[in-house]
């Protein structure tokens, strides 16, 4: 065991002394921009606010005059970089000067512009910082005091540009700052401005999303154009703000209310407003016999809605049908759930059975994996093993390692399926893999008690060098 006084620990490193950690400091940064400028920060930080919130500017100019590419190996830094700025603003600057902070918070969302437009992917590391600095410059404008007016408009003009989605939180984050009179304000200057005549898209730039028997349908056709799509969310944010649930419906387009997630949608806010019966009507209008792929967040809403009417036998009724139809466990977990004692077992035991003969072997066997049951997956992989398909590496290497402790035999059943597949079709870009699965088929025979039929591993083996003794490739990577 380490000393103690080895531990890296606050404590610790005092005892250093400042000297010897000053000199530690300037030995780990260099070479290290961003160390460095963190280093900087923290010497602003002694003087004053003001001297720390020039440094962050400073920092924001030079990221917005770079040219510089940002491939995936630099978005972790730019990530970083990102995060160093915001969290000095929100420690630092903001419980010293909100308002000060406040203008940080919006040039540091300014930098989504130039930094999107050099990066080679639009990371998801990167966009969150931006949207975590949404929510940050709510909670700074509501202790800084702004006038909603001022604050109305910055929030307009960003929500106006928002072509990376970097402002997507901004309207809920802003809310409580806002209050209701700004969030009316808000609503006004949207509603003004979809009133405003725009520019025609040229044919050339519109984009299809389906086809029809008259011809291509096009997006603005069942969306509106870009500026009907902004106005539209952000009214849409601002009745969730404002908890108006008929204000929320009224800017959903009579063509997509149908549509199973705008349904759903719409549902849970009546729900959570307290008329489940229209969230009922709301979700049945859509045609659920029709669509076998109805959305699970359709179903489930649904059952929920049933149960807010006290008609639970319907719910679980549906939780049933809807889990043989599609073998997802979080209906039966939610339907197990609800059962008195006992009756749970005795449920589980009807499903497995059911997933046992289940049409689709390989849905079955991701079922039991997933809930899991080790025990009623191997008991499926030897029965129904013709019908498994090797190429299925996505589902039959997890598989394979879920079953092997304490069912090699079926592991082993799962491991050959991947082999033969393989070898049969000679996909070479595999070989190495099947010839690992090879070595755990051989790691696994001394602890399988019989092979039922199967082969043991060596006449498998044999089998193989038979039919596939020529794929040098494959062999030539076994043992």
């Amino acid at each position: 065991m380490a000393a103690k006084t080895t531990t890296l620990n606050a404590k610790n490193l005092e005892a250093l002394g400042a000297p010897r950690l000053a000199e530690l400091l300037i030995e780990i940064s260099t070479g290290s921009a961003a160390n460095k400028r963190r280093l900087r920060m923290e010497l602003a930080g002694n003087h004053s606010g003001a001297e720390i919130a020039r440094e962050v500017r400073k920092r924001f100019a030079s990221i917005a005059r770079s040219r510089t590419i940002i491939n995936w190996r630099k978005v972790k830094a730019v990530t970083a970089d990102l995060e160093t700025q915001r969290k000095t603003i929100v420690d630092v600057v903001a419980p010293d000067d909100p308002k000060e902070a406040l203008e940080l918070a919006w040039q540091l969302l300014a930098l989504a512009d130039p930094i999107f437009q050099r990066s080679a992917n639009e990371s998801s590391s990167i966009i969150e910082s931006f949207h975590q600095a949404c929510v940050d410059a709510g909670v700074i404008a509501k202790s800084a005091g702004v006038e909603k007016g001022a604050l109305t408009d910055k929030i307009f003009a960003a929500v106006q540009n928002n072509d990376h989605g970097q402002y997507d939180p901004l309207i809920a984050a802003m809310a409580p700052a806002l209050g209701k009179d700004g969030l009316d304000l808000l609503k006004g200057l949207f509603v003004q401005w979809s009133k405003e005549p725009e520019e025609q898209i040229t044919q050339s730039h519109r984009q299809v999303i389906g086809w029809s028997s008259k011809g291509p349908i096009y997006e603005d056709q069942v969306y509106g154009n870009h500026r009907e799509r902004t106005v539209r969310i952000a009214l849409q944010e601002i009745a969730d703000a404002q908890g108006d649930v008929d204000a929320y419906i009224a800017q959903q387009p009579e063509k997509t209310r149908k549509a199973p997630l705008v349904a759903t949608d719409i549902a849970r806010r009546l729900l959570s407003a307290g008329r489940a019966p229209e969230a009922l009507e709301t979700l049945d209008a859509i045609d659920a016999r029709s669509r076998p792929d109805v959305p699970i967040e359709w179903q489930l809403a649904r059952v929920e809605v049933l149960a807010a009417l006290g008609r639970a036998d319907e719910a679980q009724a549906d939780r049933w049908k809807w889990f043989e139809q599609s073998l997802n466990d979080v209906h039966l977990r939610a339907f197990i759930r609800r059962l008195p004692d006992f009756d749970d077992m005795e449920a589980e035991e009807k499903a497995f059975a059911y997933v046992q003969a289940f049409p689709e072997v390989h849905r079955a066997l991701a079922f039991f994996l997933r809930w899991p049951a080790m025990a009623e997956a191997a008991k499926l992989v030897l029965k129904r093993k013709a019908e498994l398909d090797g190429d299925l590496y996505e589902l039959m290497t997890p598989a394979a390692e879920a079953l092997a402790e304490k069912h090699p035999l079926a592991a082993t059943i799962v491991l050959r399926s991947m082999i033969d597949f393989t070898l049969e079709k000679a996909r070479a870009s595999r070989y190495k893999h099947a010839a690992r699965h090879l070595v755990k088929c051989a790691s696994l025979a001394p602890h399988v008690g019989d092979f039922a039929g199967v082969g043991s591993h060596d006449a498998y083996v044999a089998g193989l060098k038979s039919r596939h003794g020529k794929k040098h490739g494959f062999w030539s990577l076994t043992p």
